[in-house]
């Protein structure tokens, strides 16, 4: 079976930083190839990348991920419905959730505790956190606000729990289509996940390093005073010319997006724009660990984007070996474009893959020179531009 696979593969030189730490506050690291890496998670990543949804994409396309479930539900159910007290809003969400997802939506002991001595009434939370699109909201919302006034079993109705379920489990936003959905009680609408990222590693064996800060205390009263600094510490950092991957499914996101919300565009035009957003915004996102204190806001000096046939491959392979930078071979980009550029025909000649995949490169600087045979170049706009006709005139066939 002919399938569409997106895999995009970066280069990425970072500074001095500390984009995901771990319970210490230590810059995550893995051993590959026999030496220690640099390490930023897949969460991480996919959590820029999401974030940059916003810039984007339409409200309409785009979901919530929270455990304040009942809150968010509420907000719309007022809006449908002004004679609805708050606190009445939270419950009909929390009956409506429950009967759509199976799970529980209810107010914590902790801060039900707390509210008995001094406080107002808490809402009622998710046990986990719960993703759910505008539409689907939207949808729910309604079916809370005509709970409001009706009798107590209302919310026991089976046409009504199927109602709520189905739409659960439809009008996906983009980032469920991409990401997925686990939902513990209600496994029948879970959503799998049509991108896979992988832990970006760096190409290079690295040394966490330690950087001890001082703050002055701006007030003091005389001259005499403490002249020692208002606070010591110490944040622990690294830097790394990073390997990063992502591949996407695009049938599988094409199923999760089903037919669209706006019936005037073509079928493939929810695929394309969610193709095309998360290209640009993989590529362009950077995690916020400890970014004011680094500004480590760089971005790619290489991407190599490839459309498949068959299945995803990473070319994390081509980094075994760890590169050395040295007077003589620079840095650790010129190495890795090199190392790639070699690596990637050869992997597709020995599986015969080479005439799978379409392929287009972006990249920066003449130590990135390596990689330009390897397809056709193009900077970012037109790259994902190109990328998307693609995909929906192979969605469309």
């Amino acid at each position: 079976m002919t399938r569409t696979i997106l895999d995009l593969h970066l280069l990425q030189t970072v500074p001095p930083s500390c984009l995901n730490r771990d319970d210490t506050g230590t810059p995550k690291t893995a051993v590959y190839g026999g030496v220690r890496r640099a390490r930023v998670s897949s969460q991480a990543w996919k959590r820029a990348t999401r974030q940059g949804f916003h810039h984007l994409l339409d409200p309409s396309e785009l979901g919530v991920r929270t455990r304040r479930v009942a809150e968010l539900l509420a907000v719309r159910i007022l809006e449908l419905d002004a004679t609805i007290q708050e606190s009445e809003a939270w419950a009909l969400a929390a009956a409506t959730v429950q009967i759509a997802t199976g799970s529980k939506v209810e107010v914590r002991k902790r801060k039900a505790d707390a509210a008995k001595s001094d406080g107002p009434e808490p809402a009622p939370e998710s046990k986990y956190l719960m993703f759910l699109s505008a539409h689907q909201v939207d949808g729910l919302a309604e079916i809370a606000a005509k709970a409001h006034g009706a009798d107590k079993d209302y919310f026991k109705d089976k046409a009504l729990k199927d109602q709520a379920k189905k739409i659960a489990n439809s009008g996906h936003s983009v980032d469920i289509a991409l990401f997925g959905r686990m939902v513990a009680d209600g496994a029948d609408i879970n959503v799998d996940a049509a991108a896979q990222v992988a832990h970006a590693i760096s190409v290079h064996r690295v040394e966490n390093e330690s950087d001890y800060y001082t703050a002055v205390d701006d007030y003091k009263e005389r001259e005499s005073d403490d002249l020692g600094a208002g606070m010591i510490g110490t944040v622990e950092f690294n830097s790394a010319t990073l390997y990063r991957y992502a591949a996407v499914d695009v049938d599988l996101l094409h199923k999760n997006l089903g037919i669209g919300l706006r019936e005037e565009e073509p079928l493939t035009e929810p695929v394309r724009r969610a193709v095309e957003a998360f290209v640009q915004c993989f590529i362009t996102s950077m995690p916020t660990g400890k970014i004011n204190t680094f500004g480590n806001h760089t971005l790619p000096d290489a991407v190599v984007v490839k459309l498949r046939s068959s299945r995803p491959i990473s070319f994390v392979g081509a980094f075994e070996e760890p590169c050395h930078a040295t007077e003589e071979t620079g840095g650790h980009v010129r190495q890795a474009a090199e190392a790639l550029a070699s690596y990637i025909p050869e992997v597709e000649r020995v599986y015969g893959v080479e005439e799978d995949a379409q392929t287009w490169v972006l990249r920066v600087g003449t130590n990135t020179g390596a990689l330009a045979d390897l397809g056709v170049e193009l900077p970012l706009p037109k790259l994902v531009t190109a990328v998307g006709a693609e995909v929906a005139r192979r969605q469309g066939s």
